[in-house]
């Protein structure tokens, strides 16, 4: 039951810095108009109706809640050795998952869920003037690095034992031993 909490807690610091990030940043260009609970989750809405915009700011508006949460996963990941060593095993699994899911839930939410949902990915597309299949395709090759990171260093670092295929590394790196006088 503890673990199920930690993660729904990690995930709750998630959707708040990710859905504050997207508040923030159209408070910035005067885009924010609120902020709703839907059943499936938090959303910000904006001023400007979605076919209408135009512009750079949609960028930023757009991505940099994604930015922001990954960069705040690598952040945990470079302190993750001491992290894992907090005495504190509920605080640790909320730190373990908080670290899992900011590398892997942004990249997944612009190169996936466009396909599903729509979100981020059609307003960086947007913003930046370019197709947004090129924006998924980014996010695809960094969702696939950060599971690897993932797999092979977060799971490592806090003992955590997987089977699921999902979760296994799929990059073996070769381990070279140097011999004494080469």
């Amino acid at each position: 039951m503890k673990r199920w909490l930690a993660f729904v807690l990690a995930a709750l610091v998630l959707l708040i810095v990710h859905e504050g990030t997207h508040a923030l940043m159209a408070m910035l260009y005067g885009e924010y108009d609120a902020l709703h609970l839907r059943p499936i989750g938090v959303e910000v809405t904006y001023r400007t109706a979605v076919d209408e915009r135009s512009g750079i700011q949609w960028a930023f508006i757009s991505g940099a809640s994604n930015l922001v949460t990954v960069l705040m996963g690598y952040l945990l990941l470079m302190f993750g050795e001491r992290l894992a060593r907090l005495h504190s095993v509920f605080l640790r699994a909320i730190i373990f998952f908080l670290t899992m899911l900011s590398l892997i839930w942004d990249p997944f939410n612009l190169s996936v869920g466009p396909f599903i949902y729509g979100g981020d990915a059609n307003g960086i597309a947007v913003g930046l003037g370019i197709n947004r299949y090129i924006i998924q395709a980014i996010s695809l090759v960094v969702l696939l690095v950060n599971r690897e990171i993932v797999a092979q260093k977060l799971f490592p670092m806090y003992d955590v034992q997987v089977k699921h295929i999902l979760f296994r590394p799929l990059i073996r790196w070769a381990h070279r031993t140097r011999v004494a006088g080469q």
